[in-house]
């Protein structure tokens, strides 16, 4: 047998052992359920900075582990070698937001899924997750955290701010003392989107200023 004939016989078994309609298949299905996480993403993320580049990792990510997933279960031998391979590979990217986890795995995991040709299984894991963040990003959104600097003067303005704030919930997380001035951190959990707390606080008499930072992390009440 010539080099030609057996480079081309090689490449016709190549071909020949792959279902192209099945990987044509998964992969399309991989790449839809991909761009269904992006968008859940992009719809629900309530970080500082939003990440376009990690929202697309998401779908990239499917289609990678779909394709991944395909070729392990076709070969024996690429099977071999992609654990091989990707036993040496380390990550070393840092995760801001431990929900961004969430929908890393969910994209993985979708991936696998659609490479193993179980559509119906990814389509209801879809419809749990974006249900249950959902609930919680409603539950949450009830009522919102936020950070309030204080500075003012004289003693007699901290107990009035105190009176001020009222009847919502608060804590005193800092409170910094230089002469007659004070700076106070105080955690306020408010349901008024108007956030009217912070003028009854500014005209409180002493108060020198205010300055007001939505918290976005954890909040245990």
């Amino acid at each position: 047998m010539s080099t030609k004939d057996f480079i081309k016989k090689s490449v016709l078994n190549a071909f020949t052992q792959y279902d192209a309609p099945k990987l044509a298949v998964a992969l399309l299905a991989a790449l839809a359920l991909g761009i269904l996480i992006y968008l859940v993403y992009r719809k629900f993320y309530t970080g500082v900075v939003y990440s376009r580049s990690f929202a697309v990792t998401l779908v990239g990510m499917c289609v990678l582990t779909c394709m991944v997933t395909l070729a392990i279960s076709t070969n024996v031998v690429i099977s071999l070698g992609m654990v091989g391979a990707l036993s040496i590979v380390r990550f070393r990217t840092a995760v801001k937001d431990p929900l961004d986890l969430l929908y890393l795995f969910w994209s993985i995991t979708t991936g696998i899924t659609a490479g193993a040709g179980m559509y119906a299984l990814g389509l209801v894991t879809a419809v749990v997750m974006i249900g249950m963040i959902y609930l919680f990003s409603h539950w949450q959104a009830k009522g919102r955290v936020y950070i309030a600097v204080i500075h003012y003067a004289g003693t007699e303005a901290g107990d009035n701010i105190v009176r001020a704030l009222g009847r919502i919930k608060f804590v005193v997380k800092s409170k910094t003392m230089r002469g007659e001035n004070t700076e106070m951190a105080v955690e306020v959990f408010c349901n008024d989107p108007n956030v009217e707390f912070a003028d009854r606080v500014r005209a409180v008499e002493g108060v020198q200023d205010v300055t007001l930072i939505q918290y976005n992390g954890e909040y245990h009440g």
